[in-house]
């Protein structure tokens, strides 16, 4: 079955127990394997064309950035190269320590040569739903920040329209004590539920490096992203949206058969 076939390609990704266990083939664990492998095509592809020498990077977060840490920390040891990286977070400052990068930050290089950062979602106009991870406030600051940004995802990341694959809404990160009033607002002007996202291995809600709560607003159709983002952002107590409108230059995304698909944004 094919499944087998592209377990045996991507089992270097998993961990010796898993691949001892191949000749089972479970449909879940080869689907698995193949979405890191598609996720480390995209990120290695994006950082070998955008990143050169003397560059300040922003290293964004989540499970595919680590593939381009990795991809990055290799380039650097091999070529020499003379790079700066920026964290969107804790997680992407642990990486960039762990890999021995040289660690900046926004104070001391305000201006980035290329972001490079993940997604839940991309649509056809590169319009993001980032914040599955909760860490969309940076995430967002350092895109901005760069002149160009690029994204990268693997085959299940990507949708004609937003919501169609990412079922988890959009993440809207709140001062904790207007969550009650922002979360029946949305509701209220937009449609759907945002719900305060709670946490896994700990009681109470999720709380982001900058100390504030999750909205997850679960929207019931397609909108004008652009004037819904900036409609939430003045909602007073919003810090920010998960919404990326019109920053995304460029999404890279691994294929499962193993090649990796270009989309830039369509010409207006």
């Amino acid at each position: 079955a094919p499944s087998c076939r592209k377990e045996s390609v991507a089992s270097g990704l998993a961990s010796p127990a898993s691949r001892s266990q191949t000749h089972t083939c479970p449909l879940r664990q080869s689907a698995a394997s193949m979405a890191e492998e598609a996720k480390k095509l995209a990120a290695y592809a994006a950082v070998d064309n955008h990143v050169q020498n003397n560059q300040v990077v922003g290293v964004g977060s989540g499970s595919t950035i680590v593939y381009a840490v990795d991809r990055l920390a290799e380039r650097v040891r091999q070529e020499k190269l003379n790079i700066v990286c920026v964290p969107t977070s804790f997680q992407a400052r642990q990486l960039i320590l762990q890999h021995g990068l040289t660690l900046s930050d926004l104070d001391r290089h305000p201006e980035l040569d290329v972001a490079i950062d993940g997604a839940d979602e991309v649509d056809v106009d590169l319009t993001l739903i980032k914040g599955g991870g909760g860490c969309l406030t940076q995430e967002k600051i350092v895109a901005g920040c760069a002149k160009h940004f690029v994204v990268i995802a693997d085959y299940r990341k990507d949708s004609k329209t937003l919501g169609q694959q990412w079922k988890k809404g959009v993440s809207i990160e709140v001062i904790p004590m207007a969550y009650v009033p922002i979360s029946r607002m949305i509701a209220k002007r937009f449609g759907g539920e945002a719900n305060l996202r709670m946490a896994v291995s700990k009681a109470g809600p999720v709380v982001t490096d900058n100390s504030n709560f999750i909205l997850d607003w679960k929207f019931e159709r397609a909108e004008n992203w652009k004037e819904v983002n900036t409609a939430i952002k003045m909602i007073p107590g919003v810090v920010e949206t998960g919404l990326f409108v019109g920053m995304a230059e460029r999404a890279y995304f691994g294929m499962e058969d193993g090649t990796v698909q270009v989309r830039d944004p369509p010409v207006n």
